[in-house]
């Protein structure tokens, strides 16, 4: 197929949106959960052939599709699709590096990134992980998403026996509450399921450092595997006073933006466990060569999933490209429409608790434009 063909003509991004029934609704570090939001991005190229990618909302999901349609768009019309590497180096060259926009900028470019890979996929007539030079195989998940939130201790043992029956070898419980509910939750949740699986923790940057001195050795001694963003991503000072504090290992990256920003995390040697997201971090062409930074330094990847199938099908195919992938993502919250309608379905897990991916050309999932028409853009924070 000549370069020619994928000549891109058009970019459009969809900002896209659903109300959360309140009894179903999750409360987090950051609040609690009212509506969910997405930015899909369509590129489509002079042979008609369509690419599909997922900007994250960036909680402001119409500004970043404004930015897309806006700015990022003319600086890609005319390109050839099979160039994403000059095209990522295009838009930040242009805004990202130079003009700002920041973590804005960055979100819009991985939805665009990911669409221009779906599309060389399917011109090429395979899928992804093959395309990046890897295998199809099976990835271990653990059970998150918005989910597993502030409850009773009782009650979040009851939402979490059933995701392991499911096969999920591991879960992730939001902490980031008080240290003492938090301990609480873990303790309790560590009694009902017992040692072998494993017991991930998230405080959506809820913690004060006292939080995490008090916290953080008694999820030790619960076996807890990490604990992902306790501080807001650019507090560099308290990640590295928490270090010191069990040898729990600490986890960031989903609010870390380019390969620029993880160079940091890597040489502080504080956040050992490194969790870009290919709909935020600078999309596939920027996350891989993140984990091959960490890659060089030992350091494995556990991606952090989006909101729609698009990114959880594209994170699968990633994590079977590299060689230092570590956990999927499961979503498991309830009433996911950007997973169950919105898509066909993009991933399921077996009874060993692991994925695979989508045998499709590129990303491989299906995308129903009659949801986004149905489903426009709700504005106001996502979270109260």
């Amino acid at each position: 197929m000549g370069d020619s063909s994928l000549r891109i003509v058009d970019i459009k991004a969809y900002p896209t949106s659903f109300p959360v029934d309140p009894k179903n609704s999750v409360t987090l570090g950051i609040g609690r959960a009212v509506k969910r939001d997405a930015v899909l991005v369509k590129v489509t190229t002079e042979s008609g052939l369509v690419g599909w990618g997922e900007a994250h909302h960036g909680r402001a999901p119409g500004s970043v599709a404004h930015l897309i349609d806006h700015t990022l768009r003319q600086l890609v019309l005319g390109q050839d699709g099979h160039d994403v590497v000059g095209i990522w180096a295009r838009l930040y060259e242009k805004q990202l590096g130079s003009h700002g926009m920041g973590a804005g900028a960055s979100i819009g470019m991985s939805g665009i990134d990911q669409a221009l890979w779906d599309i060389r996929g399917k011109a090429l007539g395979v899928p992804l992980y093959r395309l990046l030079g890897g295998r199809s195989r099976r990835i271990p998940a653990y059970a998150g998403g918005v989910s597993l939130g502030y409850q009773d201790p009782q009650t979040l043992v009851a939402e979490a026996q059933p995701h392991v029956a499911a096969g999920y070898k591991a879960i992730k419980l939001r902490v980031g509450d008080t240290p003492a509910r938090d301990i609480a939750r873990v303790a309790a949740v560590r009694k009902a399921l017992g040692d072998d699986i494993a017991i991930l923790t998230d405080a959506n940057t809820g913690y004060r450092v006292p939080d995490a001195r008090q916290a953080m050795p008694a999820f030790e001694d619960h076996g807890v595997g990490w604990l992902e963003e306790p501080f807001p991503p650019h507090d560099h000072a308290s990640y590295a006073q928490a270090s010191t504090f069990s040898s729990v290992p600490l986890a960031a990256g989903e609010n870390h933006y380019t390969r620029y920003e993880f160079h940091r995390l890597v040489e502080d040697r504080v956040i050992t466990v490194l969790q870009p997201d290919l709909s935020k971090s600078g999309g596939l062409t920027e996350c891989l060569r993140i984990a091959h930074l960490a890659s060089a330094w030992k350091l494995p990847i556990h991606p952090h999933t989006s909101m729609t199938g698009i990114n959880m099908a594209i994170t699968i195919h990633f994590l079977c490209a590299i060689d230092n992938g570590g956990y999927f993502e499961g979503d498991v919250s309830k009433n996911n429409l950007f997973r169950d309608q919105l898509v066909s379905t993009p991933y399921s897990v077996g009874e060993d608790g692991c994925v695979a991916p989508l045998d499709k050309p590129g990303i491989g999932v299906e995308v129903d434009e009659a949801f986004l028409a149905a489903h426009p853009v709700i504005q106001g924070p996502a979270y109260v």
